[in-house]
């Protein structure tokens, strides 16, 4: 069954991307601004940079449930155009603190911690108003706002790698400016329906617990971030922290190569969701999204055998291509199921098993790369994919999962 009306005819959904579209350029550079500040302009040592971006990453992590709460208590257009009004402050702020000499470990911690929270409670609100826009086409919608993602994601990095060419605070005006032009693309959107009385009178932490239960009630949707955790653990984890170590030291690169690479890998995640608009709505995500799991078996096996360097990026683009596919498949999924009054709770514990499995990555990767060398650390994402495989077909519901709107709701 066809949606009846296409998401590109409609103007709200170009509002829609837009909004994605400066928010992420502003959220991409701030990845590449904090790392630089920290080591290129205040030159601390390693082991405070990785401190201060830890305790600048961690709250809000924990924020994520609270702003799946707040966009389930509220409208999430109302909340998040508060949230880009307040964010331009944080990058104005720290432009005036490098004007007036300023600049130091606390006033950078700051604005971090300030940008995590921008970030923490617009994630959960942005996606929940996804199915709004997208009516009967979430499919679509959700692969269309990840191809904006992973774009805006390289313009967000090239612009903040201008850094040192057009000075600090030129690129945090820019900052500022993309944030706020996020509010004046969300206010272009409808407004919802106001939250129900029980909704808005519930305390936020039993909101939030009421949104774990949801998440575990409904089973291919708790299936399906159990799978995407432990898959991001060693295999996102992997292209993260074991990567740029078989660049550096396999392949005896540096920094611009490591660059391309990555440009090469998300390049390619880009062009697997373009691909995916045209076979679009998919009957069973669920099996695709298990099959590709046990295809990177076989990627990250090629990469093990150390390969000449363009065997390597090959490769590399081939698991591009899948990340992309398995991760808006698992986000569609989860998207479909959950129930409208829980959406925006789940979608916070999705964006939380993503950003959390990272730092546990690296650290359980970075243990094996020291102990059992560069390329090791590869044996156990190719274990887990085999073993996620298995039991997403034999104990999961994901496997069977059938999507909504070809079953006629």
């Amino acid at each position: 069954m066809k949606p009846q009306h296409s998401i590109w005819s409609q103007p709200t959904f170009h509002a829609y991307l837009a909004s994605v579209g400066f928010s992420g350029v502003a959220i991409a550079m701030q990845q590449l601004l904090l790392s630089w500040i920290l080591i290129g302009i205040l030159e601390l040592p390693a082991d405070r940079v990785g401190i201060i971006q830890a305790a600048a990453g961690i709250p809000g992590l924990f924020l994520l449930l609270l702003g799946g709460a707040s966009a389930d208590r509220q409208d999430p257009r109302a909340l998040l155009i508060r949230i880009y009004l307040f964010g331009p402050i944080l990058p104005l702020a720290l432009t005036g603190m490098v004007a007036g000499g300023f600049l130091n470990v606390w006033t950078v911690l700051l604005w971090a911690l300030g940008m995590g929270i921008v970030t923490s409670y617009s994630s959960p609100a942005q996606q929940a108003i996804l199915n709004r826009i997208a009516g009967n086409d979430v499919q679509r919608a959700v692969t269309a706002s990840t191809v904006a993602g992973y774009l805006v994601q390289v313009v967000g990095l090239a612009v903040a790698g201008q850094i040192d060419r057009a000075g600090l605070g030129t690129v945090l005006v820019v900052q500022a400016v993309c944030i706020g032009a996020g509010a004046f693309a969300v206010q272009r959107l409808p407004a919802g329906d106001p939250p129900g009385d029980d909704a808005v009178r519930e305390s936020a932490l039993r909101a939030i617990l009421a949104g774990l239960r949801a998440v575990y009630r409904q089973k291919v949707v708790f299936h399906t971030l159990l799978i995407n955790f432990m898959s991001s653990i060693f295999n996102a984890g992997a292209f993260m922290t074991v990567v740029p170590f078989i660049i550096k030291r396999i392949y005896a690169g540096d920094a611009a190569l490591l660059a391309t690479v990555m440009i090469a890998f998300y390049g390619s995640a880009s062009i697997s969701n373009v691909l995916m608009l045209r076979v679009m709505p998919i009957a069973r995500p669920g099996r695709v999204f298990l099959i590709l799991q046990l295809s990177r078996l076989p990627i990250m096996g090629v990469l093990w055998l150390e390969p000449p360097f363009w065997v390597a990026v090959s490769v590399l683009m081939l698991w591009g291509l899948n990340m992309g596919i398995t991760s808006t498949l698992s986000r569609t999924i989860v998207q479909e199921s959950a129930a409208p009054e829980f959406r925006g709770r789940v979608m916070s514990v999705y964006s939380l098993g993503l950003l959390g499995s990272a730092p546990l990555g690296a650290i359980v990767l970075g243990f094996v790369i020291e102990s059992f060398g560069t390329l090791n650390a590869l044996v156990p994402g190719m274990a887990v994919s085999i073993v996620l495989f298995m039991i997403g077909v034999s104990v999961t519901e994901v496997y069977r999962y059938t999507s909504p709107i070809l079953r006629g709701h």
